[in-house]
């Protein structure tokens, strides 16, 4: 149903397209007033006249809706009365011009709903009278005991029974780092099982999981969007009021009714059409060149009012995957780079991203002294870490867990709470039974992000803070861009309880996030900017701009430009209404007739039309 609409959508567009050139190629023949058996002109009136003459009725009967096509229609039909069509298909020309660009620029497709939806498994593993039985995920039922095996995505919310694992919760918190699990510990749906498998009892099922919820909080996000009107419409129901009142009396007082019609003409909102899809389209072509791809046509026009842009942490103000920032040692008979060589040796076939992480940051060190080995055993220990051979001496890196249930002595808190009070996770070292040291880990701040969120605040927005990290990460981060306003441990429905909340105080909130966990959040708030690179596809779906090369340092450009939109837009407003007002006295004193009418008039749209053309290159100077 969703393609048939999109189908639909295009081929309108493109079916206006055909018809705009067509009436184009008529009003040329027109002006060459060949010996033809009627005017082309005709051919403009029907292909686009009509369109808007059906639309204005319609409106009209249905819903007693008045809209700039309204007054359209009646100057047409007017302009056709007394033979005046080559004005009449002008007109209707340009009307047309200007709601092809308004359609082009709200074209959209929405596919995120669909995604998250196709992430929902499908499948459960039930345990039955020791048995284990594959059965459809919509079968499960609170209280029955399942089984998760490494790298399935787990069915439904519930909780550990038994086992040892490591859950990647990207998809409901937006933590780069899996985070270990254990008997008594609680699991949602569509989370992904890592390394361990392990049994769990099922606690909420079918709609009530996790992810049904946060399908559910797009969907209604999505409808309660409102969508800005036009400011030719919004206005429409004075124009049509002034114009027929002007045009009524000046037939009364002057009994001329080539006079009214001529009002009717020069009083066509023709630059009010096209004053804010001009201005957005060059605004638009403008943000793609710093790197934007603006997938809703009035998100420029909302982003300009924002007060508070609330940033997700994780892949958006840090990089989203976990660095080496520490290495020590607490043996006398071992230095730091041998630690770490150790340490890199042991982790050498992990598949855990701190792993990883580990090894790669050794290889990028430049370390020479300590070549690195390869382990004569290696052993994972899900939830825990891993144990390896390593030079005839055993290695053990992981968590505290792990070096107490193999009888050591763990690490002093104190020594390791400078990294954990900055959000760091701490990989503990042993050697030949005795605990050797550590490794901090963080998620690495962008280099541009402290610049961005100083020039973000200079432009009189408010930069906040909302992860579903844990409170030292969120506090140290806030810390380093300077960010007051922060809230940790959020989930899909504190981001958007959050922004939903600031919004009925009347603060306008615009969300940056990257995650599928930010897409609630995106779509409800007043303007959704999703990270292309990196960010996941379902909440660039969800969001109104697109980031695509995760280069944030051109956020604040795209604040500025859109501000710059808005103040070009009120300029084309100013100068089209001047020059209508100029022309209609001009019209009322009988100095125009509709044809000469429509050329002053429609010198409105073609200054609107050049004077948006210059945001096209438009930058602040430095």
């Amino acid at each position: 149903m969703k393609s048939l609409e999109k189908l639909l959508e295009w081929g309108g567009i493109r079916r206006n397209i055909v018809f705009l050139a067509l009436s184009a190629a008529a009003l040329a023949l027109s002006l060459l007033d060949l010996p033809l058996p009627m005017d082309p002109a005709w051919a403009a009136i029907v292909l686009c006249g009509i369109p808007i003459i059906l639309e204005a009725v319609i409106g009209l009967v249905t819903e007693f809706d008045i809209k700039a096509d309204v007054l359209v229609s009646i100057a047409l039909a007017a302009s056709v009365i007394i033979g005046e069509i080559f004005a009449a298909g002008e007109v209707a020309f340009i009307m047309q011009l200007g709601g092809l660009l308004e359609e082009l620029t709200v074209a959209k497709a929405r596919a995120g709903i669909e995604k998250l939806v196709h992430l929902t498994p499908q499948t459960a593993r039930l345990l039955r009278d020791g048995e284990e039985i594959l059965v459809p995920a919509e079968q499960v039922q609170v209280g029955d005991r399942l089984r998760v095996l490494p790298g399935e995505t787990i069915p439904v919310d519930g909780k550990i029974l038994a086992g040892q694992t490591s859950i990647n919760q990207a998809v409901m918190t937006g933590e780069s780092l899996p985070v270990d699990k254990g008997a008594g510990d609680e699991v949602s749906s569509g989370t992904v099982n890592q390394f361990g498998s392990f049994d769990m009892e099922a606690v909420k099922v079918g709609e009530d999981s996790s992810l049904q919820r946060m399908i559910r909080l797009v969907q209604s996000a999505d409808a309660g969007k409102a969508k800005i009107v036009g400011l030719a419409d919004r206005w429409a129901t004075w124009i049509v009021v002034i114009a027929l009142s002007a045009a009524v009396l000046t037939w009364l007082a002057t009994g001329q009714i080539i006079r009214s019609v001529t009002i009717l003409v020069v009083f066509c909102p023709c630059a009010l059409v096209l004053a804010t899809p001009t201005a957005i389209m060059a605004a638009i072509g403008n943000s793609t060149r710093h790197g934007f791809l603006v997938r809703e046509g009035d998100a420029l026009e909302r982003l300009a009012g924002v007060s508070s842009i609330a940033f997700d942490k994780t892949g958006t103000l840090t990089c989203g995957t976990p660095r080496v920032c520490a290495v020590r040692s607490l043996s006398g008979t071992c230095s730091d780079e041998e630690l770490y060589a150790l340490a890199a040796a042991a982790e050498g076939r992990s598949e855990h991203p701190l792993g990883k992480a580990i090894v790669r940051g050794f290889q990028e060190s430049g370390i020479r002294e300590f070549p690195l080995p390869e382990p004569e055993e290696f052993s994972m220990i899900p939830g825990q870490g891993v144990r390896a051979l390593v030079n005839g001496s055993e290695i053990l890196a992981g968590n505290a867990k792990l070096l107490s249930e193999n009888g050591i002595t763990p690490v002093p808190e104190q020594t390791v709470r400078e990294y954990l009070d900055r959000g760091c996770t701490i990989i503990y070292l042993a050697a030949a039974g005795e605990a050797a040291g550590f490794i901090a880990l963080s998620d690495e701040l962008r280099p541009e992000a402290p610049a961005m969120i100083r020039q973000i605040e200079e432009s009189g927005v408010t930069p906040i803070l909302l992860t579903g990290d844990r409170e030292n990460a969120a506090r140290h981060i806030a810390g380093q861009l300077s960010i007051s306003q922060w809230r940790a441990g959020c989930l899909p429905e504190d981001k958007l309880r959050f922004i939903e909340q600031a919004q009925k105080t009347g603060r306008r909130v615009c969300m940056m996030g990257d995650g599928i966990n930010d897409a609630p959040a995106l779509k409800t708030a007043h303007v959704g900017i999703a990270m292309g690179g990196i960010g996941s596809d379902i909440a660039a779906s969800a969001a109104d701009i697109v980031l695509v090369d995760d280069e944030i340092r051109e956020l604040p450009h795209l604040l500025r430009l859109s501000r710059r939109m808005m103040k070009t837009i009120k300029w084309n407003l100013a100068f089209s209404m001047v020059l209508n007002f100029a022309a209609i006295l001009l019209a009322i004193t009988g100095l125009l007739d509709p044809v000469v009418g429509a050329l002053v008039h429609n010198a409105g749209s073609v200054f609107v039309i050049i004077h948006s053309a210059f945001l096209l290159k438009w930058k602040r100077a430095a």
